[in-house]
């Protein structure tokens, strides 16, 4: 399954602009609010370079695409309407969307950093509104929703301690559903003082700290000030930076990718999702507007922000918040083949400390019954089951099965 990321904000952030620039998808686009009613979902990609230019080889992708040695990476992204305040307790069916929202691997919170939309999600005038606050109304959102989950459960959590199952399976499995695992549980416990203390203890204080934390481990999130190209965007970026300075925030201007992609997929411009730069095709088929708007791309964002920040974003998610690993498996590591002869086939995302078991597992379960060992293709060398795979690593699995075979 690909790894799903969630696009939360309140509305008229650019939140499916946003979608749309990164999957081509035409979810509609207004500037009145709440023009999202229902989750959307469709493919993006994170994108990151492919090892055949280190191999000097023609690669044979199957399961990603490779273009101008970038490999291209299938992910989920999920448009969710705007969130209003409340929304955990239900109000404008917050409680379907947040739902949605916390059973995503991550999320991206756009925010429109230029302050022109309002706390009610109207467009406003430049600077009125307030992005530090809307970054705070809806990390409450979360926290809330978070503490429902468990003070709801309250009593089924008691049940099951009473019955001597541990503390931190219990708790977790009712946030199960939301890919909330024990260790986040444990970690979350520790880290809050609460873990000498018995749950049916838990004051509501007690109870909303540990909700927040498990948040914010369990659910790894990265804001994309959008709309930086507005005029005046630039002091709330700082002071966005400033407020939240644990959090990775990347400028963004979607409305600017959004006609990037539009132009490459039209053949108007030569351009590879978060490039630096692109490359005009076909000029005598662009109008002086669109030039003009092309020209201001050049010179207002990839001129000082280098990138429109959409896949940068994406990107980030991917190998940083989430922290994986692209790891290319072959089945035969004297010509990088499968067993059909294409070559670096599959690129496959694996958690930092993945094992060659884990590998194993992910390609089929039964890979695991007999594994003996990896071949790193790269460095001819044996890699043990229990090796922690690296990122960009080319391994071939051995098992007893291959070695008859």
């Amino acid at each position: 399954m690909p790894i799903k990321i969630g696009l939360l904000g309140k509305t008229n952030t650019g939140k499916t602009t946003f979608f749309n620039a990164a999957t081509l998808a035409g979810g509609e686009i207004s500037t009145y609010p709440f023009t999202t009613k229902k989750p959307e979902k469709a493919l993006g990609n994170a994108i990151t370079p492919c090892v055949h230019t280190e191999f000097n080889i023609k690669d044979n992708p199957q399961n990603s695409k490779c273009v101008d040695g970038w490999r291209f990476i299938p992910i989920e992204l999920i448009d969710l309407p705007g969130l209003i305040k409340d929304a955990w307790a239900g109000k404008g069916l917050g409680n379907q969307f947040l739902s949605i929202a916390t059973q995503s691997d991550a999320i991206l919170h756009v925010v429109d950093v230029s302050g022109s939309v309002d706390a009610a999600g109207r467009i406003a005038e430049v600077g009125s509104g307030d992005p530090i606050a809307d970054v705070s109304d809806i990390e409450e959102e979360l926290i809330m929703w978070y503490l429902k989950l468990l003070e709801g459960n309250r009593d089924k959590i008691s049940k099951l301690i009473q019955s001597e199952t541990d503390p931190v399976v219990a708790i977790t499995d009712v946030f199960r559903g939301i890919g909330v695992k024990e260790s986040h549980v444990k970690e979350t416990l520790k880290t809050t003082g609460l873990e000498d203390k018995h749950f049916e203890n838990f004051d509501i204080h007690d109870s909303k700290k540990f909700a927040a934390y498990l948040r914010k481990i369990s659910k790894p999130t990265l804001i994309v000030a959008n709309k930086i190209d507005v005029p005046g965007a630039e002091k709330n970026f700082d002071r966005l930076r400033e407020k939240y300075i644990d959090s990775i925030i990347i400028p963004a201007s979607t409305d600017s990718e959004l006609s990037l992609r539009r132009a490459e997929q039209k053949g108007l411009i030569k351009y590879v999702p978060g490039s630096e730069q692109f490359e005009i095709l076909q000029k005598d088929k662009l109008n002086k507007k669109q030039l003009e708007a092309l020209d201001f791309i050049t010179q207002g964002i990839l001129g000082e922000y280098m990138r429109t920040g959409v896949q940068f974003a994406i990107n980030v998610t991917v190998f940083k918040l989430l922290k994986m690993n692209s790891i290319y498996p072959v089945a035969n590591p004297e010509n990088f083949s499968d067993k059909k002869g294409r070559i670096l086939p599959d690129l496959l995302l694996l958690k930092d400390g993945a094992t060659v078991e884990d590998l194993a597992k992910e390609i089929h379960t039964d890979l695991t019954k007999g594994l003996l060992y990896a071949k790193d293709v790269r460095y001819g060398v044996r890699l043990p089951v229990n090796y922690q795979l690296r990122d960009r690593d080319v391994v071939s699995l051995v098992s007893t099965k291959t070695k008859k075979s």
